[in-house]
Parts: structure tokens; sequence; C-alpha cells
């Protein structure tokens, strides 16, 4: 039997305990209606995980798509991002699937002599965490450049209301 048949069998389950472990980063009021509300209006940031996670797994046991993988973990991390979570517990789900994946198998990997794509497999989920972590950073960096310019732009109008401006001749 194949790694890919084996994490096939247990993709919902997987899923499911990692998506819960997503949402147990945040507040308790708040799991409670990450996890009950499915709806994409009422609760879009539920309804990206769930997708995006189905959609990230497929990806990495069936077929390593690098845009589709990129566009999943961008529309998560970009979530993350702007929340306040630091660097590694914005990004750490990613290598939490690494355990999940583990406990899953207990060992079946070795008995049936998958270690080889086991180690494939976990390699491609250290490089997603590195993809993660870059679109964090390219995240971060834009939310710094919005504030920076909205404080440009207010101290401006401070001094224009001020009358402290003048017009520099050319």
């Amino acid at each position: 039997m194949k790694l890919e048949n084996l994490l096939s069998d247990k993709r919902s389950s997987i899923i499911k305990e990692w998506r819960d472990a997503i949402i147990a980063t945040y507040p308790e009021n708040a799991q409670r209606f990450l996890r009950n509300d499915k709806d994409r209006f009422s609760n879009p940031v539920g309804h990206i995980f769930g997708k995006d996670l189905e959609d990230l797994y497929d990806g990495l046991i069936k077929e390593w798509d690098s845009e589709r993988i990129s566009s999943c973990l961008d529309n998560i991390i970009r979530i993350r991002a702007v929340q306040d979570f630091k660097p590694s517990l914005a990004v750490g789900f990613v290598l939490q699937l690494k355990k999940l994946i583990k406990e899953k198998l207990e060992g079946k990997a070795q008995n049936n002599g998958l270690s080889g794509e086991l180690q494939a497999l976990e390699d491609r989920i250290d490089e997603m965490a590195l993809l993660a972590f870059d679109i964090y950073n390219q995240c971060r960096q834009k939310v710094y450049e919005i504030r920076v310019n909205q404080v440009r732009n207010h101290v401006g109008r401070l001094l224009e209301m001020a009358n402290l401006t003048c017009e520099i001749p050319e």
C-alpha cells in the first residue's frame, strides 16, 4: 500500500484535527464561532480555513502544485498576519500537520516500507512552512506600509489645518 492511499483513508480525520489545531490558537469565544458556523458569508474565516486546509492537504499528498499551495497558504496567512499572532504561531499550523500524520499512521509507514515516502512528505511540509513564513513576512510588510502611509497622511492633514505647510517654489 502506498503512503498516498494511507493518507487518503485518514484524510477527513487529519483535516478535522488540523483545523481544530488552528482554531485552538484563538480565544475561547472565537473558537466556538469558528467551529460551529460554516457559512461562507457569516463566517468567512472558518470557511477559508476549512476549504483551504483541504486543498493544502490534497496538494501535499497527491500532487505538489506550488501555485495552488501558495494560493491556499496566502488566504490563510493573510488572515493570521493581521491578527495578534507571533510569527511562529501564525505559520506554525503547517508544521502541526507532521505530528498529526505521524499520530494517524502509528508506525504503519515503517511497517509497510514507506519511510522514504514519509520523509519526502515531511520535506514537502517543511517547504510549505518556509513558503508560509515568506508569505507572512510579505503580508506584515504590507501592513506596516499601510500604517506608515496612514500616519503620514494624518500628520500632513494636521499640518495643513494648523497652517504650518508651505509650497516649495520651483
